[in-house]
């Protein structure tokens, strides 16, 4: 197919990109929910090998994920576009419901609402009202600092930043896990046996 063929099929280049954009939020959202449902029913293996596929879809599929999660493309953030918006929701909440089953199964330690800084109280009210789940503020704030945490050290790897000091970034990615375990009460390594 030509190049000018494509506009048969998309109205614009912003058009074309943002389906290209939704294309991939939902391929990504199928691998990390394929990579849960094959690790069986415990909560600890569903949420490593979440980790674990988004961190081997982003080091497989570097131009893509910079596409998602690099600098924002300015025609996509000029077009408050739904259908991106919709897919990226659509990945975000593979990861959510499954912290989600995490908070209903094993609740772990949270900041109480008054130990939370009142200008990020009122952020995180606004986005929970948003998502229409019922958590204590404490509890999607441990989401997103997950969130950040897994994000932050996938990005440095996907993107070379981490080779001034590594060649190989798979044991701090793994001690990344640890971390992000010990914030949601979790064991890890999984026990033997």
């Amino acid at each position: 197919m030509t190049a000018p063929a494509l506009y048969r099929y998309f109205g614009s280049h912003e058009e074309l990109i943002q389906h290209v954009v939704g294309d991939i939020f939902t391929e990504i959202g199928a691998g990390v929910a394929a990579a849960i449902d094959s690790a069986g029913d415990g909560i600890t293996e569903k949420m490593i090998a979440a980790c674990r596929e988004f961190r081997r879809w982003g080091l497989n599929d570097k131009a893509e994920f910079g596409m998602l999660f690099g600098s924002p493309l300015p025609t996509l953030e000029a077009a408050h576009d739904d259908l991106v918006a919709e897919c990226a929701a659509k990945f975000s909440a593979v990861f959510f419901a499954l912290f989600y089953e995490l908070w209903r199964k094993q609740p772990f330690p949270i900041p109480r609402d008054d130990e939370i800084d009142p200008g990020l109280r009122a952020q995180l009210a606004r986005y929970q009202e948003a998502l229409g789940v019922d958590l204590p503020l404490g509890a999607g704030l441990t989401f997103l600092r997950c969130w950040v945490r897994l994000y932050g050290m996938v990005s440095l790897e996907v993107f070379g930043h981490l080779h001034f000091a590594l060649e190989d970034a798979a044991a701090m990615f793994e001690i990344t896990l640890s971390e992000l375990a010990t914030l949601v009460n979790l064991e890890y390594p999984l026990p033997e046996g």
